[in-house]
């Protein structure tokens, strides 16, 4: 596990001037550094001054010592407030943890009528129906859940295509609110669907217990077809249509949606955009493949690699900075969440940039055949979860059950603020750390391979853009 390095290590000498907090640096150009501290406060400095910073050569009347204090990446013998001002700013950034489990994902079932290539769970033919979870695995789940200390819980279901089995949402909702009435949480349903089998009795009981709804979008017809395919191939014009349907029964606000970048979306980056824009959402998350499930075994994971990504991202993300100053606001939400991790205080909780990382204290997985897990992603590569981030749905309350050595050792190790080496770049001294990918399994997957090993530098550099 992580150890602390002692006081002494962080002690100034006597004929210092001031003391150094601990930073990270990179070299951002042939001029300039940025640096970064543990409470994700950031500076860019010239070569030269870095140094003499470094050196305890950099006089108090240099115009950068000020704002070096100011963002507590020096104390001095002017003021005792820089040290509680940094530890504020690091509490601040780390109050979710104190909040235990919040979302509680639960797999009702692996069935799907598509079969999109680039699926993250190895998806089950629709009339496999041993592949649903039944009303005893759902009691134990909720039994669970409920023993979260969070003050909040947020039930998602997920599949497969959960509204295949439906009556069990209808269970679990009901039940859910039920063990409320005496638990007293703020309490919230996600059904994450692609809306090809919605009706308007499924809508009703949507609006009824207001539960939203959360949907995919690739993009134009012609790209959303080819990458999510279905019998009849119109995929597209079902989930647009459900689209319109669950908004006029449910409002406006309570439908999102999500796209996934393939090879075939890399040259669309405005068209999706601009079909985002045209179905009236307020933003878009672009977002590239994960390496899990079918997204491997299709090897639609390793179809472009990180510059070409880099390349869709950047003309998208300046697309939406010309329709913003065209006077159509909408937003990107990725760069919207690491600007807030950059330059506020606040943690917004985006799991996969979490540090810790975010399993099993922020997320925990209910799976179909009453194992749980403590990610959405540890189910994509059971054979490993199994030692790492497995159990089954014993009595064991959620504190023991992911107190343990197992899971705080993993938690450990995945502390962006540790001063490990992310991969062997010249941007690995960690400078960005508060703002890079956290996720252990993620990182394992790919490290399993020499092209593994390579995936996993283009994520860092991804991360970094």
């Amino acid at each position: 596990m992580t150890k602390f390095a002692p006081a002494t290590e962080f002690q100034r000498p006597l004929d210092d001037t001031y003391q150094l907090a601990y930073f990270r640096f990179s070299q951002l150009d042939d001029e300039r550094y940025v640096l970064t501290n543990q409470a994700g406060e950031y500076l860019l400095l010239p070569r030269a001054v870095l140094a003499s910073f470094i050196r305890h050569e950099l006089p108090s009347t240099h115009p950068a010592y000020s704002r070096l204090r100011s963002r507590q990446f020096l104390f001095d013998a002017s003021s005792n407030i820089g040290k509680e001002l940094l530890a504020l700013k690091v509490r601040t950034k780390a109050r979710r943890l104190e909040n235990f489990t919040s979302l509680h994902i639960m797999v009702v079932s692996l069935r799907c009528e598509h079969s999109c290539p680039y699926c993250q769970v190895s998806r089950q033919s629709e009339d496999r129906s041993a592949f649903d979870m039944s009303e005893e695995t759902a009691e134990k789940a909720l039994a669970l859940i409920f023993q979260s200390p969070s003050p909040a819980i947020k039930i998602e279901f997920q599949g497969g295509e959960p509204l295949l089995n439906f009556p069990l949402i209808q269970h679990v909702v009901h039940r859910a609110e039920a063990i409320n009435k005496v638990a007293g949480r703020s309490l919230q349903f996600v059904i994450t669907t692609n809306l090809a089998v919605i009706t308007d009795e499924i809508l009703e009981f949507c609006r009824v217990h207001r539960i939203l709804i959360s949907t995919s979008l690739d993009g134009p017809a012609t790209l959303h077809n080819a990458n999510r395919p279905r019998p009849g191939k119109n995929s597209y014009e079902l989930a647009v249509a459900g689209i319109h349907k669950a908004r006029l029964a449910l409002g406006h606000e309570r439908v999102s949606a999500l796209m996934t970048t393939t090879k075939a979306s890399l040259p669309l980056a405005r068209e999706i955009i601009d079909e985002y824009v045209r179905l009236d959402f307020p933003g878009i998350f672009l977002r590239p493949l994960s390496p899990y499930g079918f997204a491997v075994k299709t090897k639609s994971y390793a179809a472009y690699d990180v510059d070409r990504w880099l390349d869709f991202y950047f003309d998208g993300l300046n697309y939406i900075l010309e329709l913003n100053r065209n006077g159509i606001p909408f937003k990107e939400f990725y760069a919207a969440t690491i600007l807030t991790k950059m330059l506020t205080p606040f943690e917004p909780g985006y799991v996969d940039l979490m540090s810790p990382a975010g399993i099993g204290i922020s997320a925990v997985v209910y799976n179909y055949d009453a194992s749980v897990y403590a990610s959405d992603e540890a189910r994509t590569w059971p054979k490993w979860a199994t030692r790492h981030f497995c159990s089954g749905m014993s009595t064991k309350t959620p504190m023991a059950r992911f107190s343990g050595p197992t899971l705080s050792s993993i938690l450990s190790s995945n502390l962006l603020q540790a001063p490990y080496r992310c991969a062997p770049t010249a941007l690995t001294s960690r400078s960005v750390a508060p703002i890079q990918y956290s996720i252990p399994q993620r990182r394992a997957t790919l490290l399993a391979s020499k092209r593994g090993r390579d995936s996993a530098i283009a994520i860092c550099r991804s991360s970094r853009g």
